[in-house]
Order: structure tokens, then C-alpha cells, then sequence
């Protein structure tokens, strides 16, 4: 989950799933997905996260190991589907307000999503260290009996970097927006805002 401050308190960002899904079309969700196997815990993971390591991951989950794979996993989502990528370069948060390196990012965002690159990959090329100390574990849910599909999903809240600005993908995700919980419940409540 993105979140910043708003003129009516905490806000979240939700993208709206293409109508044509398989799962929960034109619903809102958060930004988030599965693991790939490009996530998977490595040396090379280690040394592009900043905060933590496999041990204090996996700790912080309650498993034994691969923990590190589950942060990396929410900060490649949180790209992939909504164009913003918690990481540093230089020690300084990544900003990609300058058009040119927005564009240069926009291009690793899709060959993420591609298969093409692998985050990694990407830090590599870019000198990033992805920022997995401003992310938060905040749960672990897993869908009731009964659904085709049914999620383990753990949930992970950071703040929105201030210098990027989160967008829908157009393809996975068609719609995006800031909102209050409040209001999304409320509208959800009256049918307009379906979650």
C-alpha cells in the first residue's frame, strides 16, 4: 500500500483492475502480486536492499528463511503496476521528476513487466539500492474456502516517494487515484467504488 498526507488525512493510492481481468475485474486493489522467481533470495538481492537481509526478512514474516524475497516482491509490484519504485540512488531517495529519466525508468518498468529485466538487473545498471526500510509488514491474509482463485497475500504499507508520482499501467490496470479509507468505504457502501 502507497500512502501520503492529504488535505483529509491519510490517503492511499488504488488502481482499478481492467474490466477484462480474470481476477476481480474493475475492481480497486492496492498495487501488489506474486512472487516471481527473480525474487528469489540471492546474494546478489542482498546487496541491492537497503535495511535488511534475508535473516531480519524472514524474522519479521515469522519463516524460517526467504523472507527477503517477499519485500523485494512489493517494491518490483509496487513499479510494475504503479510506475513507483522505492529505492536510492547516492544515498538520496529516487526522484524521477526530470522527463528524460522518467522515460528511462518508464522503459525498465515495462521490461520488468516483460520479463525482460529483472529488478535486479535494473539496480545494477541504474546504482540503486532498493529502499526496504521504508517499507512497514502490516499482515498476512489468506482468501476463505470457496473462491476459483484463493491468495496467500501478505501486506506491506510505505510512504509515497515524493519525488515520483504513482500512475496505472493502462494495461493490468486501467484507473488510479488517491483516497481517504473512509471514502472508499463509503463509496464501496453505495455501490461506487467497488473493492
Amino acid at each position: 500500500m502507497l500512502v501520503r498526507d492529504g488535505d483529509d488525512g491519510l490517503e492511499t493510492f488504488m488502481l482499478r483492475r481492467n474490466p477484462k481481468s480474470e481476477f476481480v475485474p474493475g475492481q480497486f486493489v492496492f498495487p501488489g502480486g506474486t512472487l516471481d522467481v527473480n525474487d528469489q533470495v540471492s546474494e546478489e538481492l542482498e546487496l541491492i536492499s537497503v535495511g535488511l537481509d534475508d535473516t531480519k526478512a524472514s524474522k519479521r514474516l515469522g519463516v524460517e528463511t526467504g523472507g527477503l524475497a517477499y519485500w523485494v516482491a512489493a517494491v518490483r509490484e509496487c513499479f510494475e503496476e504503479a510506475g513507483t519504485l522505492l529505492a536510492r540512488i547516492d544515498g538520496e531517495e529516487l526522484a524521477l521528476t526530470d522527463p528524460k529519466v522518467h522515460a528511462r525508468f518508464q522503459t525498465h518498468r515495462e521490461a520488468i513487466y516483460s520479463g525482460e529485466l529483472t529488478i535486479v538487473e535494473m539496480c545494477r545498471i541504474e546504482g540503486l539500492l532498493l529502499n526496504l526500510d521504508g517499507l512497514r509488514y502490516v499482515s498476512h491474509w489468506i482468501t476463505p474456502i470457496g473462491p476459483p482463485k484463493r491468495f496467500d497475500t501478505r501486506f506491506f504499507v510505505a510512504r509515497s516517494p515524493e519525488g515520483q508520482r504513482p500512475a496505472h499501467d493502462g494495461g493490468e490496470t486501467v484507473e488510479s487515484c488517491w483516497i481517504t479509507p473512509e471514502e472508499a468505504m463509503e463509496l464501496h457502501e453505495v455501490g461506487k467504488f467497488e473493492m
